[in-house]
């Protein structure tokens, strides 16, 4: 496999920031979909896709999650052409049949206790796949938390009780004079260990 350019590496890594502002560019459905079947490649485990997204991009589901989250934050998500809400799916053993089709993987996750680390996990990582996307494909996201997590639940899964928050992130493209200095990224020494 080769190594993909430095441009690249720079756009989604070295350079890529995360904002707190957008311009005006629009970000269209077609721009969403392309995002979804880009992430949707990467690996989870058992390929158990727990995620669920809900991509916020009217006034009123941009205002019911704004009223969840902290000033700071709300702000944030009424201006942004989208924020997406990642959550996880505690129930995703239901769809194994469909995505897991070589054997019946539903018994290795009858603890729902269990299913919900496995989630939460999975669902982390698809989050990740979807900044990675996002900036592949040109735009700019600003992940965050600071949001009421049971507020956000039953403003937006009430009807799916398995269905809970992960973190939420704005998507479109990014206003320069929104984000802070860079800050520190350690050298391997300081958070590595060789076994």
């Amino acid at each position: 496999m080769a190594i993909i350019d430095d441009a690249a590496l720079d756009q989604i890594f070295r350079t890529a920031r995360s904002y707190n502002g957008y311009t005006d560019q629009p970000v269209s459905t077609e721009d969403l979909h392309a995002i979804w079947d880009l992430m949707k490649w990467g690996p989870t485990a058992t390929n158990q896709l727990p995620g669920r997204f809900v991509w916020c991009t009217s006034d009123e589901a941009k205002e019911k999650l704004a009223a969840c989250c902290s000033d700071s934050n709300a702000a944030k998500v009424r201006k942004a052409p989208v924020t997406v809400i990642i959550a996880m799916d505690r129930d995703f053993h239901h769809h194994l049949p469909e995505l897991f089709p070589h054997v019946d993987a539903r018994p290795w996750f009858a603890s729902e206790e269990g299913r919900a680390e496995s989630a939460f996990r999975n669902s982390t990582l698809q989050g990740a796949y979807f900044l990675i996307a996002a900036r592949a494909l040109g735009f700019d996201t600003g992940p965050m938390s600071g949001f009421d997590g049971k507020a956000v639940d039953a403003a937006f899964f009430a009807d799916t009780p398995n269905v809970t928050a992960n973190f939420i992130a704005t998507l479109g493209h990014g206003d320069p004079s929104t984000i802070f200095g860079r800050l520190p990224r350690p050298a391997f020494e300081k958070f590595n260990t060789l076994a």
